[in-house]
């Protein structure tokens, strides 16, 4: 039965597991409900994504039930959250991934009355490969190309309102141009696992994974954040997208993590996560300016 609903040692809220997004029986296709049982204002209520990392090659949404991440955003009371597992690059190429992803918002919107949920307000956050994949969906709403055909909600938008980026890759083929610990170019790197073949001979695909190129007036608004000692993922993939998002003229904040690496503290939920969510979903408060911080 995929409606599990697990109490956790409170009251503050109730996860419903192993939901199939996809119409399939893959349990990639699968998402995990994170809903408060007494939330402080009335339904609906904004909803928030997790989307995990793991170089698009391992993970699954087990992350998002970090206690920094849905647990501290649904305790508030101010919002439903949702985390989703993906098709692996082990198992499908590049687009599954973000048809995957754009599968799982539709059917959210679709069954956003039963649980709650204003479809209106959706917001997306990830690590890694999965800020990637929220970056891909806040500049790439309704792309033919990268829709997919998944589901039975495809009367559905797949757009979203906010992105909260934690150091995902937004130029695939801009990666070794800074320092890394990986060849990025290299047949076995993530990135061409991701798209199946060395990204530099499959410059097409590649560009069409990158969010920076899919930029227009109408996306969402993002933050980014991102340590500039990062071993993995170049601090300047998440400067040039947000200096792109800017020059567009959308809302785009650079929490830049001084010497900080390839993770971000848990103190930052409180610290920026949720007050960007409130403004950016609530209407609350003012938006934020762009800052330096010392990751600890």
């Amino acid at each position: 039965m995929p409606w599990l609903c697990s109490k956790t040692s409170g009251t503050e809220y109730k996860i419903l597991r192993e939901i199939p997004y996809a119409d399939t029986k893959n349990p990639k296709q699968t998402l995990d409900l994170v809903v408060p049982h007494a939330p402080s204002s009335l339904p609906p209520l904004p909803l928030v994504v997790w989307i995990h990392g793991g170089g698009w090659k391992k993970g699954d949404k087990r992350s998002g039930h970090h206690p920094d991440r849905l647990p501290a955003i649904v305790k508030t009371g101010r919002f439903v959250g949702a985390t989703l597992s993906y098709r692996l690059s082990g198992e499908s190429k590049w687009p599954s991934q973000i048809h995957d992803c754009k599968a799982a918002v539709r059917w959210l919107r679709g069954n956003s009355k039963k649980y709650g949920i204003d479809p209106k307000r959706i917001a997306v956050w990830g690590s890694s490969a999965g800020g990637h994949l929220v970056s891909m969906l806040g500049s790439s709403g309704e792309n033919p190309l990268l829709e997919g055909e998944l589901g039975k909600h495809l009367d559905q938008s797949s757009r979203v309102s906010a992105v909260v980026n934690y150091y995902g890759p937004s130029a695939l083929l801009k990666m070794d141009d800074y320092p890394s610990k990986i060849v990025h170019n290299a047949p076995h790197s993530p990135e061409s696992l991701l798209i199946g073949s060395p990204i530099q001979k499959s410059k097409p695909k590649a560009l069409q994974a990158s969010p920076l190129y899919h930029v227009t007036p109408d996306d969402a608004p993002h933050i980014h954040f991102h340590g500039t000692d990062d071993p993995l993922v170049p601090f300047n993939q998440s400067a040039i997208y947000h200096n792109a998002l800017k020059k567009a003229s959308i809302e785009s904040i650079l929490i830049t993590s001084k010497g900080g690496g390839h993770h971000m503290p848990g103190s930052f939920t409180p610290r920026f996560v949720i007050p960007f969510l409130d403004y950016s979903l609530h209407g609350k408060g003012k938006l934020m300016a762009d800052q330096s911080v010392r990751p600890n």
